[in-house]
């Protein structure tokens, strides 16, 4: 496990920051899906119609699958359901196994299943706090002061 001793902190909590060259892997293989790449808890994820579906934390990358794709990858070995918080594991999650990390193609393999996961649940509403910020920078009517 890396240890670079770098860490990000979101509420109070510190989380380490995932190595340099995991980041620069994961944004390779996430140009070769159709999700955009956005910032959670300081870490690099990927999403596809609201839904997050890889991403990573810490020095692990994760990926966001169906039940039986969700089984057949943690029958690898080293691979695990993903608990950032120890004792919460997020059941639809793995954490992808070094081998998959070693594996180019493994690697876009598993990152589009992930994709083609998330295409197909329901887009997720953009919540009002998001629609309000995207908003402030459009120029639109001035309303009077009543």
């Amino acid at each position: 496990m890396w240890d670079g001793g770098a860490h990000a902190s979101v509420a109070g909590v510190k989380f380490e920051k995932s190595p340099p060259w995991l980041v620069e892997l994961f944004g390779e293989a996430l140009a070769s899906t159709p999700g955009e790449r956005r910032q959670m808890f300081g870490y690099p994820c990927g999403f596809l119609n609201g839904q997050l579906f890889c991403g990573l934390f810490a020095s692990s990358m994760f990926v966001r699958l169906g039940e039986a794709e969700r089984q057949e990858l943690l029958a690898r070995e080293g691979a695990r359901v993903f608990d950032p918080m120890g004792g919460r594991p997020m059941r639809e999650y793995v954490v992808l196994p070094p081998d998959v990390l070693d594996d180019a193609g493994a690697l876009r393999s598993w990152l589009s299943r992930a994709a083609a996961y998330a295409a197909a649940l329901p887009p997720k509403k953009t919540s009002a706090k998001r629609r309000t910020s995207a908003m402030k920078g459009r120029p639109g009517r001035k309303r009077g002061g009543r």
